[in-house]
C-alpha cells in the first residue's frame, strides 16, 4: 500500500479500511466510541472506512497503537492477506505498563493539562514528552504537528464536556433542575473546572486564527445551545417556564456564562474573587439563577 501526498495512504482496494473494521469488530465497542479512543472525529473515521476518505499516517498509528497490532499490518502491501485474529506487535513488551486509554489519549490528556497550567503557545512537544514519559519522537509520531495536536485537544475537551451534559440530562426529568444543574456543571468551583475554562479560553483564541479548530466550536456551540434550548422548551411544555423563543434564550444564556466565567478566571482563588466587585464562582451562579429567574422562571420575575 503505497503512501500518498499529505501524509495520506492510498487504499484503492479497500484493505485497510477492512483492517480497521476488524480492529473495530476485536475492541468490541462502537464506531464512535473508537473514533474517541484514537482521538479522531466520528464523521471521518465514517467517511475512511467507506472508501470517501483516505486515513493518515497518523491516523492508522493511533489505530496501531490501541489495537496493540503492528502498524506495518495496517499500512502492509495490498497484496497481503489479512490475519483472521489482530497481527500482534512484533517488538518485545514494554517495560512499563501502558497508560489508560492507549497512548494517543494519555498525549491528549497531558496536553490539555499543560495547555491549563501554562498556555497553548507556552507547552512545547518536549513538556508533553516528558508528561507521558516518552520521547518527541512517539508525539509527532502519532500527532505530526502542533495543529493535529491542538485540534486533537480541543476535540477531547469537546467530547468530555457532552459526556458531563449528557449525565446531567439523563438523571433529571425536570428541566428547571436541570438548568441549574447545568449551570453549576459549567461554574468554575474547583480546581478541575478552573484547569477547564482556563483550556476553553486559551483555545478561544487559537479557534480565531485556525479553521479546522473554528469549525469544532462552530459545531460545539450549536450543540450546546441546542441542549439548553432543549431544556428550555421542556421547562415551557411542563409549565415551570413561560412561553419564550428556546433559541434565543439558550443565545442570551450560554453568552453570559461565557462572559461571567471570563471574568472568574481572570482572578486567581488567593486573590480573593467575589470581593470589590471582582465576580467569583459563587456569584456567578448566583446571577446566572437570576437572569434564569428574571427571564424564564413562572412566578419568580423580578422588578
Amino acid at each position: 500500500m503505497r503512501q500518498e501526498s499529505a501524509s495520506r495512504v492510498g487504499d484503492s482496494g479497500g484493505q485497510v479500511a477492512d483492517r480497521v473494521r476488524q480492529m473495530i469488530d476485536t475492541a468490541g465497542v462502537s464506531q464512535r466510541e473508537f473514533a474517541r479512543r484514537i482521538v479522531m472525529d466520528p464523521s471521518k473515521l465514517s467517511r475512511s472506512l467507506s472508501g470517501a476518505r483516505r486515513f493518515t499516517v497518523a491516523e492508522l498509528a493511533r489505530i496501531a497503537d490501541i489495537s496493540d497490532v503492528d502498524a506495518g499490518w495496517l499500512l502492509g502491501p495490498s497484496t497481503d492477506a489479512a490475519p483472521k485474529t489482530p497481527a500482534l506487535r512484533r517488538h518485545r513488551a514494554p517495560a512499563v505498563p501502558a497508560p489508560e486509554g492507549g497512548r494517543p489519549l494519555q498525549i491528549v490528556r497531558e496536553t490539555v493539562r499543560l495547555i491549563a497550567e501554562r498556555g497553548f503557545h507556552a507547552v512545547r512537544v518536549a513538556d508533553i514528552a516528558e508528561a507521558c514519559a516518552t520521547s518527541t519522537a512517539a508525539i509527532h509520531y502519532h500527532f505530526p504537528g502542533r495543529d493535529e495536536l491542538l485540534e486533537a485537544a480541543v476535540r477531547w475537551c469537546m467530547e468530555e464536556d457532552t459526556d458531563r451534559r449528557a449525565v446531567v440530562t439523563a438523571e433529571s426529568g425536570d428541566a428547571a433542575d436541570e438548568l441549574r444543574r447545568l449551570i453549576e456543571l459549567r461554574t468554575p468551583y474547583t480546581q478541575q473546572q478552573r484547569w477547564q475554562w482556563s483550556v476553553w479560553l486559551d483555545l478561544w483564541a487559537e479557534a480565531a486564527r485556525s479553521t479546522a479548530v473554528g469549525r469544532l466550536y462552530v459545531a460545539y456551540y450549536r450543540q450546546w445551545r441546542a441542549t439548553v434550548a432543549d431544556v428550555v422548551r421542556r421547562g415551557i411544555a411542563q409549565g415551570v417556564f413561560r412561553p419564550t423563543e428556546p433559541a434565543a434564550a439558550a443565545l442570551q444564556l450560554t453568552a453570559l456564562i461565557d462572559g461571567l466565567a471570563t471574568q472568574v478566571l481572570a482572578v486567581t482563588p488567593a486573590a480573593g474573587a467575589g470581593t470589590g466587585g471582582r465576580p467569583g464562582p459563587e456569584e456567578m451562579q448566583a446571577t446566572l439563577l437570576a437572569h434564569v429567574d428574571a427571564t424564564l422562571s413562572i412566578g419568580t420575575r423580578r422588578t
